[in-house]
């Protein structure tokens, strides 16, 4: 079994320095580690060449964001499993193992997620993916180990191997067969919530995802856009009604969609209140180019086979901020 790991880098010369030697220590006799450069004006490529010769540069002629990134640099490396790999990420020993385990007893697991937590805080789950996502009733992405922004401390609640809706994009396993006949990350997307769209696309081909908590690493989270950003406020706003749009089976199709612009405009309010317009005007955006985009990914849907079963009984926002469950063993 042949496992490539990708890191994406964008000017992250300082991030590969304090984190790329923890893969090379414990990844190098098991996987080939690449560096899939999308058009960095820094010095990092110079310094991965000099410094660690072993690792493989694949040079993008552009910025294209999170998936044209990896579409681009994957098409060049010949492996059997990809590790899609953020360049924040902290490695740990023996990570790789318990993940080529599953992968080799499942043949029909096409994805695989390991325990995510919190690098400056080594005691917690962290944002981007904790210990696996999913999906509720409105479209919304939440994980266990985090709500929101509440994040649980990891207390061995999640050491488990569990089948999940969506794998972190911070650290996300995926065959490489399965990558290329999905067509790879929707580049429309640029940056967030991509995984879960690739995720919920594999899903309708009859594959499984996984999270494998014998397998830990732990993610910065915020290295490219900090969570007070307006542009990362947009993204996942913008990304996650592309999702709706694109995914959501044809009978749930239209609640789903208005109840989201509803719901959205209430969190529009809500950032007014907070003092925080930019973030409202960010939601204002996101909707705008979902009006732009609308058709575009009606007929993307149409080539999609629609996964039924997605996580329809429940309200993440009904279930945290209405009835204060705030732990995903809580929910109901």
């Amino acid at each position: 079994m042949k496992i490539a790991i990708v890191i994406l880098n964008w000017n992250g010369q300082k991030l590969l320095e304090q984190f790329l030697p923890s893969v090379i220590n414990f990844s190098s006799k098991e996987a080939a580690i690449y560096i899939a450069d999308n058009a960095s004006t820094d010095s990092s490529v110079t310094y991965v060449k000099e410094k660690f010769p072993s690792v493989k540069v694949i040079e993008n002629t552009i910025n294209g964001g999170y998936a044209k990134g990896y579409n681009d640099a994957l098409q060049s490396i010949d492996a059997d499993i990809y590790c899609l790999l953020n360049s924040d990420v902290e490695v740990t020993e023996n990570w790789l193992e318990p993940i080529k385990t599953v992968f080799r007893n499942e043949e029909n697991t096409a994805i695989i997620q390991p325990k995510l937590l919190d690098f400056k805080d080594k005691t917690k789950f962290e944002y981007a993916g904790a210990a696996g996502g999913f999906i509720d009733l409105y479209g919304y992405p939440y994980c266990r180990g985090r709500l929101f922004n509440q994040l649980e401390k990891d207390n061995g609640q999640f050491n488990d191997e569990a089948t999940i809706f969506w794998a972190s994009g911070a650290c996300l396993f995926i065959r490489a067969k399965v990558f290329n006949q999905l067509g790879g990350l929707d580049e429309d997307y640029f940056a967030h919530q991509e995984e879960i769209d690739l995720c919920w696309r594999a899903q309708s081909r009859g594959f499984k995802i996984k999270y494998v908590g014998a397998s830990t690493v732990y993610h910065v989270g915020g290295a490219t856009l900090q969570e007070t950003n307006p542009h990362k406020t947009y993204l996942n706003f913008r990304n996650s009604l592309l999702n709706i749009v694109k995914n959501v089976p044809k009978r749930w199709f239209l609640f789903v969609l208005f109840s989201r612009l509803i719901l959205d405009g209430i969190a529009g309010l809500k950032f007014l209140l907070e003092l925080r317009p930019v973030h409202t005007l960010a939601i204002l955006k996101a909707h705008l180019s979902l009006y732009k985009n609308f058709f575009k990914f009606l007929k993307k849907r149409r080539v999609l086979q629609k996964k039924q079963d997605y996580n329809l009984h429940t309200s993440i926002v009904w279930q945290y901020f209405a009835l204060g469950r705030k732990k995903f063993n809580e929910l109901k």
